[in-house]
Formats: C-alpha cells, sequence, structure tokens
C-alpha cells in the first residue's frame, strides 16, 4: 500500500529495525516523525532519507530518551507544533537485554529495561493520543516481541526483557478494547528473533523469502503495512509467528 497520506511517528527510529521502518514508511509516500535517544541519531536516519530522493520536509527528526516523562512530552509537543494529527504511531522502541540468568543484569539495566519498553510504550501513546484522536485514520502498531507471547520461554533474553514485554501485550491488550469505540486501531505484533537486513541493501527487495528461511524485517514491515492500509472496519489485532 502507499502511506502518500499518512503522517507516522516511529519511536527508536535511529538504529536496527526502527530505522527500518523509518525507510521504508518514507518509502512509501509517509511524511514521518522518527525519533531516536539522541537528536544526531535521528538526524543521521533522517539524512539516509533524504538522500534517496524523498521530500526533506516530510522528514523530521527529534530527540526523545522514553525513559524520562519530560523527553516524551517535549517530543510530543515538538510534533504537535508541526502538525495537527498524527495517523499512525508506531511504538518500536524497547531496550533489548540479554542473558538467561535473572543475577546476570543490574539493578540499573532492570530498570532501564522495563522503563523503555513497558513505561515508555504507556507514556508515548498517551502523549500521541490526542493527535491520533485528531485522524480520520488513526493506528497505534507496537512491536510486542515473541517474549510478550504467554508461555513463550524460547529467548536467550533476560527475564526483565520478558516481564517489559508482557507489560506491553497487556497494556496494548486493553487499550484495543477502549480505544475501539473511538475509531483507534490498535496492532500488536508478536515476532521471534528475525533477520534485520539493511533496507538499502539492492537485495532488499529481490531477495527471496520462503517457508525455511527465518523472519526478516521486510516480512514484519509488511505486516505492518498490510494492517493499516485494511478497511477502517478491519481491526486486525495481533501478528502472532511460528517458530521453528
Amino acid at each position: 500500500m502507499t502511506l502518500a497520506h499518512h503522517r507516522v511517528v516511529i519511536t527508536a527510529a535511529g538504529r536496527d529495525f526502527g530505522r527500518t521502518l523509518a525507510l521504508r514508511c518514507a518509502a512509501e509516500g509517509a511524511e514521518i516523525y522518527l525519533s531516536a535517544r539522541t537528536l544526531e541519531a535521528a538526524e543521521r536516519v533522517r539524512g539516509e532519507i533524504r538522500a534517496q530522493g524523498l521530500d526533506a520536509d516530510r522528514v523530521h527528526a527529534f530527540a526523545c530518551d522514553l525513559t524520562d516523562p519530560a523527553s516524551v512530552r517535549e517530543f510530543a509537543a515538538a510534533v504537535a507544533a508541526r502538525t495537527d494529527h498524527v495517523d499512525v504511531l508506531l511504538n518500536n522502541a524497547s531496550r533489548y537485554q540479554h542473558g538467561a540468568d535473572l543475577l546476570s543484569a543490574s539493578d540499573e539495566d532492570v530498570v532501564e529495561t522495563l522503563a523503555s519498553g513497558a513505561t515508555g510504550t504507556v507514556l508515548v501513546t498517551k502523549a500521541f493520543l490526542p493527535l491520533l484522536l485528531a485522524s480520520a485514520k488513526p493506528d497505534i502498531v507496537t512491536m510486542v516481541s515473541g517474549c510478550g507471547e504467554k508461555g513463550n520461554h524460547r529467548s536467550d533474553a533476560h527475564d526483565s526483557f520478558y516481564a517489559a514485554k508482557s507489560a506491553q501485550a497487556g497494556f496494548t491488550e486493553v487499550l484495543s478494547r477502549r480505544l475501539r469505540g473511538q475509531g483507534v486501531r490498535v496492532i500488536s505484533l508478536y515476532p521471534p528473533d528475525f533477520d534485520n537486513h539493511d533496507p538499502l541493501s539492492p537485495a532488499w527487495e529481490g531477495a527471496p523469502r520462503t517457508a525455511k528461511d527465518p523472519l526478516t524485517a521486510q516480512s514484519l514491515v509488511d505486516c505492518v503495512l498490510f494492517a493499516v492500509g485494511q478497511p477502517r472496519d478491519c481491526f486486525i489485532k495481533s501478528f502472532y509467528f511460528e517458530q521453528v
């Protein structure tokens, strides 16, 4: 689908999958409001988008630390100063914490993991809800993780990451029910670990994808675009993925 008439906010777009989302959504014609923990990182991705020949006036970069409520409010206020509505909020930000041993992470790592993935998601959604409610086609898309799926134990992620993702899952579940009456679709993705190929690579569009291959970032973006592109009476609440 095309995103030519969509205004899209993406958190943690400075690297990895957030960068992939920003590059792809911009290529599909969306006006992008991207954030990263530092303005330098956000501007770097903005520069990559501009280098593709896309309209520089349709790409905006901001700093936002999701562990800091004041930073989240400042990010939302800065976006509100540039637009009167947002059509899609892509909750991508969440610090990953590795380690199957609970004792392997410091208290500070645990707090930051929970703050970015759980508290940060709630705060960003809360801050942008007024702009979303001003849209005729509002969607909230959250990259949860298979770690947020009940009974999942396949990942080597730390217990605190599991806790953060479980919190995201619970939040989006209740949010979907409470916002549906206002026309807001809440879409959650629960991917396992996936292959995040560089979207600027020539192999990005041409590489074949088969049932035997690991899940790719390209496939995840395709899921997001598919859900957002459905008629407004179609509420696709969740994407779950079979793991080999």
